[in-house]
């Protein structure tokens, strides 16, 4: 199983190819929240589109990789998710408007998998940080503390996305028991 997920510009590329408009890591975001908790959809792609016609990734792709890779991460015990950005040579810019798409992806896919009543009250506080990220409009003004900030953002949004995953895998095991 691959450990790192695909590169940025090859998941964009893949979704150019299939004309979809989302932007990586929105979409990678969707993917996070469908998998929260377990299994999800066999078509996510589907799913986090909003469109049943659009096919499920072709094996080996990137995008299929990208699944792969999230799920595994999700479902490991060293907290390894990774956030699908653009690498840290892209501008802080380009890099923030990116993490504001990954959080507008989770909490879209948060409401299409119906995740928040599994939530407990910290996982609840920590996706209306997350929608906050999302709803924000980012300027740059100082690269150097924007960089700082950046990287503490991306870090509180990826333990926010297991925090949200650990509360709705219990409340699935809780369901299962009863």
């Amino acid at each position: 199983m691959p450990e790192t997920l695909p590169d940025y510009d090859a998941v964009a590329a893949q979704i150019a190819a299939l004309a979809l408009s989302v932007d990586p890591a929105e979409l990678h975001g969707s993917l996070c929240a469908l998998r929260c908790g377990g299994a999800g959809p066999a078509n996510w792609l589907a799913e986090a589109m909003g469109d049943e016609d659009v096919p499920p990734p072709p094996p080996a792709s990137a995008l299929a990789r990208l699944e792969a890779v999230t799920v595994a991460q999700l479902a490991g015990t060293d907290f390894g998710l990774q956030l699908l950005l653009p690498d840290g040579e892209r501008p802080v810019s380009e890099r923030g408007e990116a993490l504001v798409a990954w959080c507008r992806g989770f909490l879209g896919g948060v409401g299409l998998a119906g995740l928040e009543p599994l939530l407990g009250e910290e996982a609840r506080e920590a996706l209306g940080d997350v929608a906050k990220i999302a709803e924000s409009q980012v300027s740059y003004e100082d690269p150097e503390s924007d960089e700082e900030a950046l990287v503490e953002i991306e870090e509180f949004v990826r333990v926010a996305a297991l925090l949200i995953h650990g509360d709705c895998l219990a409340a699935r095991q809780r369901q299962r028991l009863h």
